[in-house]
């Protein structure tokens, strides 16, 4: 008996892993195994300001504020009508970061949390723009930082 000879008819363990990976590929265009990178809210609670204890947490935070949401939908699942949050008042542009979640007033709309997703500057100084986690789109107008009333600093659920 010789060699055996393989029909080439017949797949081969690489043909079936490179035919099942073809096949995840077209059932999963986004690949969503590889997540694009997000920028993060910044870090305001360092490690050395939280306390916790078998009966109690102790999160040392001046001029914290707490805070809870309505059901719109535009930041979940982050945020929604059951979630508590601590807040800060922001004292100046440069408490504002990319990746923040921020509440801030529109003119039209009122009171609204969104997420920074761009930090610029024009003729009329820095400008944010915002956007729902959950919406598919950018806010449309530019948010200044007389409009920011409060930044998310910590989510409870």
């Amino acid at each position: 008996m010789g060699p055996i000879q393989f029909d080439s008819n017949i797949p081969t363990t690489n043909t079936i892993k490179e035919k099942t990976t073809e096949i995840v590929d077209i059932l999963n265009p986004l690949k969503t195994d590889t997540a694009p990178e997000r920028p993060s809210p910044y870090d305001w609670i360092k490690n050395k300001q939280i306390e916790v204890y078998s009966d109690k947490v102790i999160i040392d935070l001046k001029n914290a504020e707490w805070a809870t949401f309505t059901n719109t939908n535009s930041m979940d699942p982050v945020l929604d009508e059951n979630s508590n949050a601590l807040q800060i008042i922001p004292q100046s542009v440069d408490d504002i970061h990319v990746g923040d979640i921020v509440s801030y007033i529109h003119p039209t709309a009122g009171r609204i949390i969104h997420r920074v997703v761009y930090k610029g500057k024009d003729e009329k100084g820095i400008y944010f723009v915002m956007k729902g986690d959950n919406n598919p789109t950018s806010d449309p107008d530019k948010v200044r930082f007389s409009q920011i009333k409060t930044i998310t600093v910590a989510i409870i659920y």
